[in-house]
């Protein structure tokens, strides 16, 4: 309790009790997840990021205990109006729930108005993966077009499609974090959740290689230090990774545009193809929930459909050429 008093403002006090205004509230409560709750730094990012929103919609001098549900569904209208995705609106809507649930826990408000504010129907999005042939051949890019640094370029590419991990996650890795024989790594997730990842044949190659040449760059670079740097031996960010894909996949590499994700995406995929249980596949891609596991089903059931109607007599393949030829 003295922890959390030391980083609490003063609170102020009427006739009537406790008052915050929404100012006050958003950096308490951001305050509080930070310090006390320790959340990662980029769920703090995002938590700032809409409540800056909902402080220029609803008013930072606004008493958090006069603000109503109407005035809480005026600011997903101007979300709606601005063309935002479901996604991002809806993550406004839990970050309005979380700052709400917090003022009601420290006496701010006496009803939680929030609690009726409904999230939005999602856009239902198919995750884009890459083919066999894609990802080979992106893997490969850094070999036979050295464009930046190659050996860590390859690294880094055989790693993502090899874990599933997320470039965060890839970019927060320390050479610590693998194991000594370079076959797996433990990463460190959404909520700050470890878990470990595994590393094939490929990618383990394309690590070693790697290392040797970080080395030789960086010689006073020590293992605790990031696994994956940049031209100046600093850690290399997810956004440096990010315009590291662009590079590869653009006119000068696959010319077939590729971003982080889509590694994760692809690892998913395959996972699933080859018969994979999903709760395993959860479990390595760190998922919170198994409906967000549960996505890539309808990947593998669309190929599944596809391959299916090619090879079966009565598919729609072969139904169509025999009704060109009179249905002999």
């Amino acid at each position: 309790m003295l922890q959390l008093y030391k980083i609490l403002p003063l609170r102020k006090s009427n006739h009537k009790g406790l008052v915050m205004t929404v100012k006050d509230a958003v950096s308490e409560y951001l305050n509080y997840i930070e310090n006390v709750q320790s959340l990662a730094k980029n769920t703090v990012m995002s938590y700032s990021s809409d409540l800056e929103q909902f402080k220029a919609f609803i008013g930072e001098d606004k008493e958090m205990h006069t603000i109503t549900l109407e005035e809480l569904r005026r600011c997903v209208s101007i979300l709606s109006r601005k063309q935002r995705a479901s996604a991002s609106i809806n993550r406004f809507i839990v970050s309005v729930h979380k700052l709400f649930a917090y003022c009601r826990k420290w006496g701010y408000i006496k009803n939680n108005v929030a609690i009726e504010l409904k999230s939005v129907k999602k856009t239902k999005h198919v995750p884009k993966f890459m083919t066999q042939v894609e990802i080979d051949s992106i893997c490969s890019q850094p070999s036979e077009k050295p464009i930046l640094w190659a050996s860590r370029d390859k690294a880094i590419f055989e790693l993502l499609y090899s874990t599933g991990c997320r470039v965060s996650e890839v970019s927060n890795l320390n050479v610590t974090d693998l194991s000594p024989d370079r076959t797996s790594a433990m990463v460190t997730g959404k909520g700050n959740k470890d878990r470990r990842v595994f590393l094939e044949e490929d990618s383990k190659k394309a690590l070693e290689e790697y290392l040797i040449e970080r080395k030789m760059r960086f010689p006073n670079v020590k293992d605790s230090d990031s696994l994956f740097l940049n031209q100046r031996g600093t850690r290399l960010t997810r956004r440096g990774i990010a315009l590291i894909i662009a590079r590869y996949s653009g006119v000068e590499g696959t010319n077939y545009h590729a971003f982080p994700h889509m590694f994760r995406h692809t690892f998913a995929t395959a996972m699933l193809s080859s018969g994979a249980d999903v709760r395993i596949i959860q479990q390595m891609l760190g998922h919170e929930s198994i409906s967000t596991t549960q996505r890539y089903t309808h990947i593998t059931t669309e190929q599944l459909i596809q391959t299916y109607n090619r090879a079966f007599p009565h598919g729609s393949y072969n139904t169509d050429n025999n009704a060109n030829n009179g249905g002999k």
